[in-house]
């Protein structure tokens, strides 16, 4: 009998052990987010409780047991399965630390605001209709025409609240300073001119939204000199819903196009609005291919 094929004994179970908790860590971020999106808990349990209070010290629990494993398995022989297991649970939870201290990384990264827009001196203001839906969804964040970072801001990006988010916006996108980054962390977002009339630049935009997979809210009406377009994104995991207000102005041959993206709770969005508006600008002005 080879000293592969030799039962490993309690060692082994150990490091059986110790995978199976790193792969049910790994399932708790899963259902956390998930279970948001469903409507199981709210998100404020899902994400700043289950994830970003008991996540780290279920990750730091299963890392200590994936080093006990690994320390038992190498002891004595037979080493090859109980090693590999415990490899298995260190690597699982090595990447769940790592995507961890990334997301917190980000979110000191960016400014803590969650409203973009391409034009402040005239933002896009959402219609009755999209506030009246974010209302139903218990938005917490205000749709306002110069938003201020509230003062609470305060305690995690000290000397940010009480600033205009216009400001704010202006310096992610010109000053690398705000960001760990050696780049700016937003793009840069102004007011774009598309060549085409109004209504074929309308209908392109229309078919970014379809292949975005965004959910149109009110569809613009054509033949005049202003339509706005009206979009929700939901995210993947936790169903955090961003609103999206779109406008067209006719400028002789050419249309204006500005953009504002919100969501709807949240101090900081990550950068997610600034990333989204910065995509449907890139590709619409390079327009199909």
């Amino acid at each position: 009998m080879t000293d592969q094929t030799v039962n490993s004994g309690w060692r082994g179970k150990l490091a059986a052990v110790a995978l199976t908790f790193s792969i049910l860590t790994a399932l708790w971020f899963a259902v956390a987010a998930l279970g948001s999106k469903f409507g199981w808990w709210g998100w404020q349990f899902g994400l700043l409780k289950m994830i970003a209070g008991w996540g780290p010290k279920l990750i730091f629990v299963a890392l200590g047991l994936g080093v006990v494993a690994l320390i038992a398995a190498v002891i004595r022989a037979p080493r090859t399965k109980p090693v590999l297991l415990a490899l298995a649970a260190l690597l699982v939870s090595i990447m769940m630390l790592g995507r961890l201290m990334a997301f917190g990384a980000l979110s000191q990264s960016v400014p803590p605001i969650h409203d973009i827009s391409t034009n402040w001196d005239d933002p896009v203001m959402f219609s009755e209709k999209l506030m009246a839906l974010r209302q139903a969804d218990g938005a917490l964040n205000a749709v306002e025409f110069a938003p201020v970072i509230p003062e609470a801001a305060n305690e995690r990006w000290p000397g940010f609240g009480g600033r205009l988010v216009s400001q704010v916006q202006e310096e992610a996108e010109l000053d690398p300073t705000v960001s760990t980054e050696e780049t700016p962390p937003f793009p840069q977002l102004d007011t774009i001119t598309v060549n085409g009339d109004m209504d074929s630049v309308t209908a392109a935009a229309m078919a970014l939204i379809r292949d975005y997979g965004w959910e149109i809210v009110s569809v613009p009406i054509t033949g005049g000199d202003e339509a706005i377009i009206e979009a929700t994104e939901t995210s993947t995991w936790f169903g955090f819903r961003d609103d999206i207000a779109i406008r067209l102005r006719r400028a002789g041959d050419s249309t204006e196009v500005d953009v504002r993206s919100v969501s709807r709770v949240g101090f900081t969005d990550l950068g997610k609005n600034a990333a989204r508006v910065g995509t449907f600008l890139y590709d619409l002005e390079k327009g199909p291919h």
